[in-house]
């Protein structure tokens, strides 16, 4: 009883790492467009997005339930199977994290322990029509209805403010910004904040504390809610980076747009319990309102990275959590070993983090969007050269910015930007 008490602990306190690595690597989500547009400095940015990540946690437990009672089926389940589902998880987010890839925190999280799960039960124990009709049906539609409604948004926000002065309008999408970066927060930690209380819940039923179909306890909730709330405040900024600038140049219109489209989607997956993934929607948010403006672009070999990193989600962190439950059904020193494990690669991918870091000074410095090509070693793609060829600019575009020849500014190559101050980047 003591073992199983002491494993109790351990994969509680693992769960609160795992919530924490989710604040930091989602952070992006809510905040990177308004970083890059100015709208917030970034501190004050991740301030604001921790303190309403704190009060989404509290609005609901559908998420939650999804995950504690839907996925994996609880009869049979040994709590050394969530340990090693979480390890999977932890160790994919920080490996995105290090890339700058915005992947999905929660797909990591179903991947890790689906991978455990059959490792110690077999392809019985994962409830396959849940996992279809909420997990993988809303991955792929939520991200494709987010970004069509920022594109959409994005158009009409643009028609409306065509006959207004564009400094005073800028103004007022940047406060709308600042209003929709907030929601986004709050529906975030409706979202990916419940989805650590299913797994401690699940935790708590497989160790007989609480009762199968039981709600997660307040003490789960509240701790959650800060664990998430501290990453966030942490701040991940080398997705932010990547969300920010290397995607696509955002003008404010378009950040309101596309904050305001994301967290509609979330809010009401929330309330349905659809465990949706928050990045893979902000992500399509952010592409559809790029592709929204006039001659916007974005830049594809980026959004193709993020895309093999969604699609290699699941698998690889069910990979590591099967071999992670491999090792902790040995028993106690086949725990020790994975703890360990989980320890030293965490430590590996810091060190490595700090060969080029990435903070508040510099995640928006000018040469990160604007040389991102280059130090790619990559020219403009067909589809962002098409784009900005033949769409005609914006109502009170002042510059543009050749991408294959700078001393030829009225080539077809260019991209142009409503906001003189912000060239495009591709």
């Amino acid at each position: 009883m003591e073992n199983i008490t002491l494993l109790l602990g351990i994969v509680i306190v693992t769960a609160l790492v795992f919530d924490f690595t989710n604040g930091f690597h989602d952070t992006a989500n809510a905040m990177a467009t308004t970083i890059s547009t100015g709208a917030l400095k970034p501190k004050t940015a991740v301030a604001m997005s921790a303190v309403l990540n704190l009060v989404g946690a509290f609005l609901s437990v559908e998420v939650a339930k999804t995950i504690s009672g839907g996925i994996i089926n609880e009869g049979g389940l040994k709590t050394e199977v969530i340990f090693a589902a979480l390890v999977g998880a932890i160790l994919w987010n920080l490996l995105t994290w290090l890339l700058g890839l915005p992947s999905s925190s929660s797909h990591a999280l179903f991947g890790g322990l689906i991978g455990a799960a059959v490792m110690s039960m077999g392809w019985s124990s994962v409830n396959g029509g849940t996992v279809v009709t909420k997990v993988l049906l809303p991955a792929v539609a939520a991200p494709l209805v987010a970004g069509v409604a920022a594109s959409l948004a994005t158009r009409l926000t643009y028609r409306i403010s065509s006959r207004t002065d564009e400094k005073a309008t800028s103004k007022g999408y940047r406060a709308g910004q600042i209003a929709s970066a907030g929601l986004v927060s709050l529906a975030h930690g409706t979202n990916d904040a419940q989805k650590t209380m299913g797994i401690i819940t699940l935790a708590l039923i497989t160790g007989g504390v609480l009762n199968p179909g039981a709600n997660p306890p307040l003490w789960v909730i509240v701790s959650a809610g800060v664990a998430i709330a501290l990453g966030t405040y942490l701040g991940g900024w080398r997705i932010i980076r990547t969300m920010g600038k290397g995607l696509t140049e955002l003008a404010p219109q378009q950040g309101f747009a596309a904050q305001t489209s994301a967290a509609t989607a979330i809010l009401a997956s929330s309330h349905i319990g659809f465990s949706l993934s928050t990045t893979q929607v902000c992500s399509g948010a952010v592409m559809g309102a790029g592709l929204g403006r006039k001659g916007g672009v974005v830049r594809w070999s980026t959004a193709t990275r993020m895309f093999v990193a969604w699609g290699l989600t699941l698998p690889a962190a069910g990979l590591v959590g099967a071999g992670a439950e491999l090792l902790t059904k040995q028993g106690d020193w086949g725990v020790a070993v994975t703890a360990a494990l989980l320890i030293g690669g965490s430590a590996v991918i810091w060190s490595l983090s700090r060969r080029q870091p990435v903070d508040h000074t510099n995640v928006t410095a000018d040469e990160i969007g604007a040389t991102a090509a280059a130090r790619d070693g990559e020219p403009a793609g067909v589809v962002t050269t098409a784009i900005a060829a033949v769409t005609p600019p914006p109502a009170g575009a002042l510059a543009t910015v050749s991408v294959g020849a700078p001393e030829a500014p009225m080539s077809g190559n260019t991209a142009s930007v409503a906001d003189p101050a912000r060239p495009a980047t591709v």
